[in-house]
């Protein structure tokens, strides 16, 4: 849809900052679909103020091209970071897993729950959360980003039961049955991600709704101990819990998943810190670090 840009904001006195520019592709600016889209994320996100969501600053245009300014996170996409785990033949430890898990909860939590500045509910369902839209940054801070397909009660957006809206390896069986979503979809979905960087396996691989739909009804989803019988089983249960195909059967609320996730991590004692994952990041990944600081 568009592209991301390494960007400086420059002020008065020497001021200078590091952010992203978002942009939509030239040949998509006339698509009014797209643009209500783009635009409709700036608005939603500008009062998603949290830790863990990636803040847009801004929304403007010049000679014809619209851009978002955005906080840049210096890190990496869950996608790369299991790419290079999967080049190393590892998996991410369980704990760090879990806790990254817990992280994109507390945002998912936060967003479900955005009033507007009347005090009206807003309504947020993300929608897209896969790998490539959880960023963990070098300093171990994990930030849900692009809500670009989001939905809200005050978007303009295509009507759900007659146009699908995300990535089918990490789509809620009711996106896939065009019957609408609610923030337990977003659930669904991180429940496939938390399995995937668990157990280094892809649940859902369909090109098309009725592929997914079909491996859907027709296959059973292991427990992720059943795959490695390391996985603690409480957390292989929360993993498969927010994987119930019944909405009303999964967790109702991301501060429900959280908060399971966050007994699992430290109810024994200390877990996982930002300072924990940040110090394996930069493990994993040296040679980053060392070409930015040298």
């Amino acid at each position: 849809m568009g592209a991301v840009y390494l960007a400086e904001q420059k002020g008065i006195a020497g001021f200078r900052k590091t952010v992203a520019l978002k942009t939509i592709l030239p040949s998509l600016l006339e698509d009014e679909e797209t643009l209500d889209l783009f635009v409709g994320e700036a608005k939603l996100v500008a009062d998603l103020i949290h830790e863990n969501i990636l803040q847009v600053y801004h929304l403007d245009e010049k000679d014809g091209q619209i851009y978002l300014v955005m906080e840049y996170v210096f890190g990496k996409s869950l996608d790369k970071l299991s790419e290079r785990l999967r080049d190393m033949g590892e998996l991410l430890p369980v704990d760090l897993a879990a806790f990254i898990i817990s992280r994109v909860c507390r945002a998912l939590d936060y967003a479900h729950r955005k009033k507007d500045r009347s005090g009206n509910p807003l309504g947020i369902v993300h929608r897209d959360i896969t790998p490539s839209n959880i960023i963990v940054q070098f300093g171990g801070v994990v930030k849900l980003a692009d809500f670009g397909i989001a939905k809200a009660l005050t978007m303009n957006i295509p009507d759900e039961h007659d146009v699908i809206m995300g990535k089918y390896a990490y789509m809620a069986p009711e996106m896939a049955r065009f019957q609408g979503t609610d923030p337990r979809s977003d659930l669904f979905g991180l429940g496939l991600v938390g399995y995937e960087i668990l157990t280094g396996k892809r649940v859902y691989d369909a090109e098309n709704s009725s592929e997914l739909l079909d491996r859907m009804e027709n296959y059973l989803i292991p427990p992720p101990r059943k795959l490695l019988p390391d996985i603690p089983e409480s957390l292989s249960d929360i993993i498969m819990h927010a994987l119930e195909m019944n909405p009303e059967n999964r967790y109702q609320s991301a501060h429900e998943m959280g908060n399971a996730l966050e007994h699992f991590l430290y109810d024994d004692g200390y877990g996982p810190t930002n300072e924990k994952l940040g110090d394996y990041m930069a493990e994993l990944f040296a040679e980053t670090l060392k070409e930015a600081y040298g």
